[in-house]
């Protein structure tokens, strides 16, 4: 076995707050070896990041250490380091240069005023005794080694292919090619592009160990399987050990070596990949596990981790788990799939929409509508009543902006939106606001989709205030509860504000509110890509429940294929405006025609230990 690198004993973080202490991280070990990639995974609030965040020395006040040790050992052979005593001016040394951090979020890494070479540049010289020149010589080989750049060979050849070209002015050509990508901005590059700058920038010192906190939430299934790529790649050509932190134990399976499994501020699991995946021990583990949904697979509901365990919380703050044994969910045979579709074809369409196209219009120089970028591009489609029908496609591919003109959130350019055999496309005013109570949608982010400053009760009541539902307030007080109640919150959640739920439970507040007018049409727009996959299968059980009970007509729109087919009964493929590929949701999966939709299925990570098993025989 290869030097330990980075070994942490017994660390505890503590945050106080008005008189109480919170223990984020509750005497946490673990172990870091040269080259080896440590995958640390749990939900929100486990105390991944601020793991992270104490290795970097980047606690914010009012976090602090209290207890534990941190030895980093930046050369074989050579003595330990404990971070946790280190001067600040000491740690600085060793921050962003032997160990560096990719952080979640690109767009709000980066300074949106700077272009892209000047941060980068900036980080160099900081950590290295090189000339501004030298910087961003430095700078262009790292955004080639990201393949944000195209090698030196690349930008010739693309020069070469053209026929008019003065090769004595080929030099020149590519020296500005280059120079052109430093001078772009943050808000110039989407945000797989970005995530590849915030690894540039990381990698820039050749730190001895790179920790990447979620660095692949925020993108698209195919961006994600290609910034994983790129960093499993970068780690092993430099011989970086890695730490990678997640919600998510299928995108372990496809990067980590080792994993920590973390609960409530401790690590409640860890072993080597392949052991936790094919036999895990500790029931949050197993429910971690089991609630991802499977395209292999079609059960009635997703087990989710209170399946597996029980946790109570006794008067000294202590939490005290109980295992539980869960009962497998029933399996939808292939016959009851049948004739669910056949049911539905029986059935006149509940919406029907026709050549439908959207534009955005592109200025010219003078303010003038030079030409349109066409976000949907003849579109067209039929949803069936009861019907779950999943619209799926990378960011970009225009699902959100055909999601909201279906509810004249954005007007269309042309084509036809015919809701119960009545063409509302060009409706306004009264009509228009008549037609808001039986169509209705829940966005991606719950955080915000709420007012802060209104209580949720109120946020729930609104729209029956606004369409004269209910004669008393007390009757729209009980309406509410009995919502929030459906929706698995209690009543007393009502004079309560947003910033006191959880992220699981905001979304729930939201299709609360989608319900109140008890429409007979809602679109899920991407509701549960920003949540824990815990939470996120409580989720999508909800939706199905209530489907059920209120005969509810979806249409739900995701990136992730996984989680449109458990959900849907039909799919449909979205690229570049358009519908590409359509059929049933086992049809897609299992005999996809086009080449962009066997894309989105082979990125999808699948958490099997077969998976690890295969990647790791791989690599050997």
């Amino acid at each position: 076995m290869r030097e330990t690198i980075l070994e942490v004993r017994n660390l505890q973080v503590e945050f106080p707050s008005d008189g109480n202490i919170n223990r984020a991280l509750d005497g946490i070990s673990f172990g870091l070896h040269r080259g080896e990639t440590l995958g640390i995974v749990g939900e929100s609030g486990s105390g991944k990041s601020v793991t992270a965040l104490a290795v970097m020395g980047l606690l914010q006040t009012p976090g602090i250490v209290t207890g534990g040790e941190i030895w980093f050992r930046p050369q074989e052979n050579a003595n330990a380091i404990d971070l946790v005593k280190l001067p600040p001016e000491q740690m600085q040394l060793h921050r962003g240069g032997d160990i560096a951090m990719i952080f979640q979020e690109p767009m709000s890494s980066l300074n949106p005023v700077y272009n892209i070479g000047f941060q980068l540049t900036e980080a160099i010289m900081r950590h290295q005794n090189v000339s501004a020149a030298q910087a961003r010589q430095i700078a262009i080989a790292g955004l080639q080694e990201v393949k944000l750049l195209r090698s030196d060979e690349e930008i010739q050849q693309q020069y070469t292919d053209s026929s008019k070209l003065d090769r004595s002015k080929l030099p020149q050509l590519v020296k500005e090619h280059k120079e052109a990508m430093l001078e772009r901005y943050p808000h110039e590059l989407s945000g797989g592009q970005l995530q590849r700058v915030m690894i540039a920038m990381a990698i820039s010192c050749n730190p001895l160990i790179l920790i990447a906190d979620e660095p692949t939430t925020a993108l698209d299934v195919t961006v994600q399987a290609t910034i994983l790529e790129l960093i499993r790649e970068l780690q092993q050509s430099r011989d970086m050990a890695m730490i990678f932190i997640t919600h998510d134990l299928g995108l372990i399976s496809e990067i980590a070596d080792e994993v920590a499994v973390m609960y409530k501020g401790k690590v409640v699991e860890s072993g080597a990949s392949e052991q936790i995946f094919s036999s895990p021990q500790h029931p949050y583990t197993k429910g971690l596990i089991a609630c991802r949904p499977s395209l292999d697979r079609r059960p009635q509901k997703l087990l989710t981790v209170s399946d597996y365990m029980s946790a109570e919380e006794t008067s000294t703050g202590q939490v005290v788990i109980q295992a539980k044994e869960p009962a497998q969910p029933t399996e939808i045979t292939t016959e009851e799939i049948a004739a669910r579709l056949a049911n539905f074809n029986e059935k006149e369409p509940l919406l029907e929409i026709r050549n439908l196209k959207v534009g955005f219009p592109v200025r010219g120089v003078f303010g003038g509508t030079k030409r349109y970028n066409m976000a949907v591009n003849g579109v067209s489609f039929d949803v069936k009543p009861g019907e779950t029908l999943g619209l799926v496609g990378e960011s970009g591919c225009g699902k959100t902006t055909l999601g909201r003109t279906l509810l004249r959130l954005i007007e269309p350019m042309g084509g036809q939106i015919i809701f119960e055999k009545q063409d509302i496309t060009s409706l306004k005013g009264e009509a228009l606001q008549k037609l808001r109570r039986e169509m209705q949608i829940v966005f991606q982010n719950p955080f915000s989709s709420l007012d802060p400053r209104m209580r949720v009760g109120d946020a729930v009541m609104e729209p029956l205030i606004i369409h004269a539902v209910g004669k008393t307030k007390q009757q729209r007080r009980q309406r509410v509860a009995e919502l929030l109640e459906r929706v698995g919150l209690s009543a007393d959640a009502i004079n309560r504000y947003p910033h006191q739920f959880s992220g699981g439970q905001r979304q729930r507040i939201c299709i609360a509110r989608s319900l109140a007018l008890n429409p007979k049409f809602i679109i899920c727009d991407e509701s549960v890509s920003a949540l824990d996959v815990s939470v996120q299968a409580q989720v999508l059980n909800l939706l199905k429940e209530l489907q059920s009970d209120f005969q509810l007509t979806y249409i739900f729109i995701s990136h992730d294929l996984s989680v449109v087919k458990f959900m849907s009964d039909r799919i449909l493929v979205m690229n570049s405006g358009q519908i590409v590929e359509q059929g049933t949701a086992e049809s897609i999966y299992l005999e996809p025609k086009q080449e962009y939709t066997q894309k989105l299925i082979a990125a999808i990570p699948t958490g099997s230990a077969e998976r690890v098993r295969s990647r790791h025989l791989k690599a050997l």
